[in-house]
């Protein structure tokens, strides 16, 4: 009687831990997957083309900034209401609060949305590792590895991914026209990361061959378009041809524009998605998941092939400012997305499957491998699995083996390597923490760990999936604070406060120019509250306007005495390239290199270390602006006129 008591207790227990075992599994993989984002990842504040958007937010609090020569002509912020949006939680919070927050929310959106688009596609045990995947892989697209989805910084590409991720997850459930819509308001955020989305949906509505004949189609109207410009130039005002002197500032501040510049690096980059989609629509027989992989590398070489049209045949603003290259970015999105159902199937095979499968996931996370040549090699094998042998198959199996060993023994010696050799000092993150980072940035501990956890919570009893949800979550409250904590105030308010007589004393239309100018631009912008002069910053969007091109050249000659013009990258690199030394690109300012440049009225303030007379404002607060000078163009054009 009592052994029946006892199993009747046990059975309720057991089916109490069944009841809320997924809810559980779902907790601990939760929380896998904030402490994975925190130890591969950190925000980096406002930062790159981040610094860009803030300041286009901020001027729609602060209209002086509207002056800044970034904004004067026509710039991408034209084309998105993402600055309003931005604005409008800086009016709220602050700048720096409301750039985590954005970037807090944009970052667990497309997650989340990643996590339902792969939950759709098979089960909710495989959407988790593929959601860690897309965590510990690095989504490169384009050329000279600036770019990838998914950043660490907030811009307007942020939104615009969560927001074409959600569509394609619409889409698969069901919802094709709330896809369809969503894909649509993404366009307002970022039309050039949009359009991918766009026509990757357009594309699984339809046939593969549809969609081939439409691409075909459209890649043949691009070239007669371009061409047509450019034999009839000035015909039509949307195919404007980019002239001489506005290509020669595009080039060399762009270079990544044109194919012509990218390295076999780059090529390897973007050849990858493609390739590995190639593998996954081999490996797997469902339809809808070839239809996926079809779509995403047809979207993904169709903009390459605009992107060469547009950049070589006159070459035509228009298809050089939609950046078609960037449609890869989908391409590269879908083939990480679809790496762990691709290994499972793979693995499955008797043949060659392990082998496969262990290309399959290196190509993407073991830098020790050339990635075109281990996809190749696994297509390669996988369409001639028929005619493997059973003693063949046998060598691929300890190929496997051998190929694992080899992967753990050199993450081992260069995990080793790394944390016995001295390691800058971040000032940011704690050494255990450094540590933990160095190792997990090899990728593969990262995915022999999420392998693991995976195991454990999936095929053990309900109490392991508690035990490591709990030390996940300490895991999560240790590092997640570091990885999210600014690496440093662009303006704290003791910083801003110090300089409010030079904010008095300047107009607020009134551009500033630090010197040396690099890296200027933050404190004008931000601090100063004041349009920049001149930086590399502001001559990101050169492309877009020929006006703005030309007036970034021009006051970088201007500026001659003092710098040699920043946004001539193209340059640099080749020096680079070719094993010379940088050069010293700025020199001390002089009496009369103050007075050159002040010589164009559109330079208003100059802030500079030295003391050159012509009674500066003189900053007097302890730090690193102390005895920093404020002088005022118009008096120094006084006083030069005058002597």
């Amino acid at each position: 009687m009592a052994d029946r008591s006892t199993h009747a207790v046990q059975g309720v227990r057991n089916s109490n831990d069944d009841a809320f075992r997924p809810l559980t599994v779902a907790g601990a993989f939760t929380l896998m997957l904030i402490s994975l984002w925190a130890v591969m990842h950190r925000s980096q504040g406002i930062t790159l083309d981040g610094k860009l958007y803030a300041m286009q937010a901020m001027a729609r609090l602060h209209p002086g900034l509207a002056s800044d020569v970034y904004l004067q002509n026509i710039s991408q912020d034209r084309y998105t209401i993402f600055s309003q949006i931005y604005a409008a939680v800086i009016g709220r919070m602050g700048l720096e609060s409301a750039e985590l927050w954005l970037f807090v929310m944009c970052s667990v959106w497309f997650l989340a949305a990643a996590w339902v688009l792969a939950r759709e596609l098979w089960s909710a045990e495989f959407a988790w590792l593929a959601v860690a995947m897309l965590v510990i892989t690095v989504g490169y697209y384009g050329g000279a590895r600036i770019l990838h989805f998914s950043e660490n910084y907030l811009t307007a590409r942020s939104l615009a991914e969560a927001l074409v991720v959600t569509s394609l997850a619409c889409h698969f459930r069901g919802s094709r026209r709330i896809g369809l819509l969503v894909v649509v308001s993404a366009f307002f955020i970022h039309p050039i990361m949009a359009m991918p989305g766009f026509l990757l949906l357009i594309c699984l509505h339809f046939s593969i061959r549809q969609a081939l004949i439409g691409a075909a189609a459209g890649l043949l109207l691009t070239f007669v378009l371009a061409l047509t410009a450019s034999i009839a130039p000035g015909g039509m005002h949307i195919l404007q041809i980019v002239d001489a002197p506005w290509l020669e500032v595009v080039t060399q501040r762009s270079q990544f524009l044109f194919f012509q510049y990218w390295t076999v690096g780059d090529w390897e980059m973007n050849i990858r998605p493609l390739l590995s989609l190639a593998v996954t629509a081999s490996v797997i027989p469902e339809e809808r998941i070839r239809r996926l992989c079809a779509a995403a590398a047809l979207v993904g070489s169709v903009g390459m092939g605009v992107n060469y049209i547009g950049s070589t045949v006159g070459p035509v603003a228009i298809l050089l400012q939609g950046q078609a290259w960037r449609w890869m970015w989908v391409s590269s999105f879908a083939a990480i997305l679809l790496l762990v159902p691709t290994a499972f199937r793979a693995w499955r095979d008797s043949k060659c499957g392990p082998i496969c499968a262990c290309l399959v996931i290196s190509a993407w996370t073991f830098p020790a491998i050339q990635p075109i040549a281990a996809l190749a090699l696994a297509w390669s094998l996988w369409s001639l699995r028929s005619r493997i042998t059973d003693n063949v198959a046998k060598y691929l199996h300890w190929a496997a083996m051998a190929f694992v060993a080899i992967a753990v023994a050199w993450t081992l010696a260069t995990a080793w390597n790394s944390l016995t050799s001295p390691m800058a000092e971040s000032g940011r993150d704690p050494a255990w923490i450094a540590d933990i980072r160095a190792v997990c940035a090899l990728q593969i501990p990262a995915v022999m760990f999420v392998g693991l956890f995976w195991y454990a919570v999936t095929s053990r009893q309900t109490a392991w999936a508690w035990t490591l949800g709990a030390v996940m979550a300490v895991v999560a409250a240790l590092i997640l604070p570091v990885s999210l904590k600014q690496v440093g105030t662009l303006s704290s308010d003791a910083e801003f406060e110090e300089f409010a007589d030079w904010r008095s004393a300047i107009p607020p239309a009134d551009s500033v120019l630090v010197v040396p100018t690099a890296n200027s631009a933050s404190f004008v912008w931000f601090t100063l509250l004041r349009p920049s002069y001149m930086s590399v910053d502001q001559s990101a969007g050169v492309v877009f306007a020929r006006d703005a091109a030309l007036e970034i050249r021009r006051r970088s000659e201007v500026l001659l005495p003092i710098a040699d013009p920043d946004w001539q990258l193209l340059k640099q690199n080749l020096r680079t390239a070719h094993g010379h030394k940088p050069q010293q690109t700025t020199r001390p300012l002089t009496t009369q290199a103050l007075i050159s440049i002040c010589g164009d009225p559109r330079l208003d303030f100059v802030a500079a270390k030295e003391d050159l007379g012509f009674e500066p404002i003189r900053h007097t607060h302890p730090g690193v602006w102390k005895d920093w000078n404020l002088y005022d163009c118009r008096r120094v054009r006084s006083g030069s006129a005058a002597s």
